[in-house]
């Protein structure tokens, strides 16, 4: 059991990973950001639905911090699927996932100005690298020539962002109920948040679709089963192992893009790359340990 469990966080991670690809498919066939990324969140909220169903001792519904909290991580997941595939469609997928793993700089920086923890000299200097790799990454001091755009850059940051936010709200909810309560309000918030903005005709001719099959994979390995897979790997893992893990998921994206995409990147964004996987993961894992 011990050994399963040990390969739950990787699996989430790697199939998060694919699921950036897929919506990158979906959108190359005219999909909407917002219509793909509301249907991955839906199937998200079955799972957790049919999970607290399954499991519904001390689930803490009758407690409205845990409301409130969940509430915020789903306006916080909303965001991280929007604009992580918003960032896809005007970039690719391997920036916008390497962009969206900075999510732990955002929590580092809220955390300062909000005084929840000490700024350090390391950790500005780690921040200040991985500045760095972004500007190497999207290749911000040649944008004509790099092939992205500011639209595609700045959604990759605030799909970490947003990130940050879910991670937030989860950490505070998580004392008033169980992980299930929480995934379940969060992604109903999701859906409902992303449901009225998005084009009617396309959200329902997607069910009847020749590409129906993607949304549901999209769904179950992006939200559903990857989330599940994640709470019950964290319980049995160290927080400094999930964070060097959790690097499986910009790594499965940049081979899916250049495997199955086409998409490609030169030295230079593989050495910003590289700068930013390692400075944050080495901030997460010492983050844990304090």
């Amino acid at each position: 059991m011990i050994a399963a469990s040990s390969m739950f966080i990787p699996l989430a991670a790697f199939f998060w990973g694919i699921s950036g690809g897929i919506a990158s498919i979906l959108m190359e066939s005219g999909w909407d950001a917002l219509v793909v990324s509301f249907y991955r969140g839906f199937v998200g909220f079955l799972f957790a639905l049919a999970w607290l169903m399954l499991r519904p001792h001390h689930s803490g519904l009758a407690n409205q911090q845990l409301w409130l909290w969940s509430a915020l991580a789903g306006l916080g997941v909303a965001g991280n699927f929007t604009f992580y595939f918003i960032s896809i469609a005007h970039g690719s997928v391997a920036v916008a996932a390497t962009l969206m793993y900075c999510a732990p700089v955002f929590v580092y920086l809220v955390s300062f100005a909000f005084k929840l923890e000490r700024p350090t000299t390391a950790k500005w200097v780690a921040i200040a690298v991985v500045m760095l790799g972004i500007v190497l990454l999207t290749q911000l001091y040649e944008i004509s020539a790099s092939g992205l755009s500011l639209i595609g850059i700045c959604a990759g940051l605030l799909a970490g962002l947003s990130y940050a936010v879910f991670i937030f709200g989860f950490k505070y909810a998580a004392p008033h109920g169980s992980p299930q309560s929480i995934l379940s309000i969060a992604f109903a918030v999701l859906a409902i948040t992303l449901i009225l903005p998005s084009d009617t005709d396309q959200v329902l001719s997607a069910l009847g679709s020749s590409q129906w099959h993607l949304f549901l994979i999209l769904g179950v390995l992006g939200a559903g089963l990857s989330f599940v897979l994640y709470i019950a790997g964290i319980k049995r893992t160290t927080p400094a192992l999930a964070s060097m893990v959790a690097m499986i998921e910009p790594i499965t994206a940049t081979l899916f893009g250049v495997a199955v995409l086409n998409e490609s990147l030169s030295i230079i964004q593989i050495v910003g790359m590289g700068l930013i996987l390692v400075t944050v993961t080495a901030l997460s894992v010492t983050s844990s340990k304090a």
